[in-house]
């Protein structure tokens, strides 16, 4: 196993996130050692939930502008996903419970955590954590659409399960979170 020691952290960004520089000396197997560095973007950690009704066949997911996307080749730039949030100070289970009421405007209390995953390790700290729990109609206690102040605009969309699968077979999805979620929920036959 290689060992790896810090040489030197450099701040390159600190304006919405922290991107860092950072150089270490690695130790390889064999003895030889080599001073690499490589950028580091820390935007802290998340999570992320597929809202599943068994009884419909349906799930709840949210399209949103996404800047990077949109820079990529997104036409529009919009991108139809799970709710997902950072998780600030709150552990994941608060987390996921919070943002799901403010993008969706359900009101949930019972969260599964089904896995947890680096979503880009080559360049990005974070870890997502994956939740699914079962939403029905008298959840529902707003609108949803995200918080004014943090310039969400988010638009709540109720599909069939088979509808959110096709639609990720045609490319209308192409988040990873949310195409990880949705097989998740086929394999382990939620909906």
């Amino acid at each position: 196993m290689n060992q790896i020691k810090i040489l030197n952290t450099d701040i390159l960004s600190d304006n919405w996130y922290v991107l860092k520089k950072v150089t270490y000396e690695v130790t390889e197997n064999d003895g030889n050692t080599s001073v690499q560095s490589r950028e580091a973007y820390d935007r802290g950690n998340g999570a992320t939930i597929l809202l599943y009704n068994k009884a419909q066949a349906s799930v709840i997911l949210t399209r949103q502008f996404r800047l990077p996307t949109y820079i990529n080749g997104n036409p529009d730039g919009m991108l139809i996903e799970c709710c997902a949030g950072l998780l600030d100070k709150d552990n994941p289970e608060d987390c996921i419970r919070k943002e799901t009421e403010e993008e969706t405007g359900y009101k949930i209390t019972e969260v599964k955590k089904v896995f947890e995953a680096y979503m880009s390790p080559g360049s990005v700290t974070e870890i997502l954590y994956f939740f699914v729990a079962e939403y029905a109609k008298e959840m529902k206690v707003s609108n949803g659409g995200g918080l004014a102040h943090e310039n969400e605009n988010i638009e709540v969309l109720e599909l069939t399960f088979s509808e959110a699968l096709q639609m990720v077979q045609t490319g209308e999805i192409k988040d990873a979170k949310t195409i990880m979620l949705l097989q998740y929920a086929q394999l382990a036959s939620l909906v």
